[in-house]
């Protein structure tokens, strides 16, 4: 039997119409790439893609770079999202890109 809570608890909580969706993306440079190659690459990332389309970028990394992306505000990530992070990663020649599936990113759980 599913919990009833009001739209306070939802919100507080992150559920339902709070759901925040977002997916984990993973990256390396080529070995030996020059740190200031890397440094405006992730720089032009932010710049071109996750700015310009609402979204939050949260990772590091040196030449293997691991992160999440999410809405900059509230909201659920879509499949565009995700592949227009895995295009302009791909079309910028970085190699082993793994984009993981949309989940919820407060509760860890798959997107439903």
């Amino acid at each position: 039997m599913a919990i009833k809570r009001n739209q306070r608890q939802r919100k507080k909580m992150h559920l339902a119409e709070f759901q925040e969706l977002g997916f984990l993306v993973n990256w390396q440079f080529a070995e030996n790439t020059p740190i200031e190659q890397v440094d405006e690459t992730v720089d032009r990332f932010i710049r071109d893609v996750i700015q310009p389309n609402g979204l939050a970028y949260e990772g590091s990394g040196y030449l293997h770079w691991e992160g999440l992306v999410c809405l900059e505000k509230l909201g659920k990530c879509d499949e565009n999202h995700r592949t227009l992070v895995k295009n302009w990663l791909e079309q910028n020649g970085l190699q082993q890109i793994e984009i993981s599936e949309l989940f919820d990113i407060w509760w860890d759980y798959p997107a439903k």
